[in-house]
């Protein structure tokens, strides 16, 4: 990577943290507004717990992504040289670098590390008999 690549990698890493940082982490609403009330509408109760465990998996996903922005900004300073190498197989990272900044491997080697393609269970529309 050329240290114009660099700079402009770090300019965007540096934007994605701010982003994460300025808009922070959704509240969890609270299964009760009322704590003297007893009871309550228990119809709104399971659209709250919903609620609550979207606002949770989307604060940790994005405390997820802070940490490789982190983690790749560190990288930067540290190696600039290795900056945009798979850290698997040492393979220049391409276009999905482009995508996502904070990435440590090729499209191959994470293929590699989810398993592969997907493959269906089912072959054939017959098979739920």
């Amino acid at each position: 990577m050329t240290p114009r690549d660099l700079d402009r990698m770090k300019d965007k890493l540096l934007a994605l943290k701010a982003e994460i940082l300025t808009e922070g982490d959704l509240e969890l609403e609270p299964a009760r507004k009322d704590a003297a009330e007893v009871g309550g509408d228990e119809d709104a109760q399971p659209l709250t717990e919903m609620s609550q465990i979207i606002a949770s998996k989307r604060n940790r996903a994005r405390t997820d992504v802070l940490a490789r922005v982190l983690a790749a900004l560190k990288r930067i300073e540290d190696t600039p040289d290795d900056f945009g190498l798979c850290s698997e197989c040492d393979e220049p990272i391409g276009r999905r670098l482009e995508a996502l900044p904070y990435v440590e491997l090729c499209v191959e080697c994470q293929q590699e590390r989810d398993g592969g393609p997907e493959q269906g269970r089912r072959r054939h529309l017959t098979d739920y008999k």
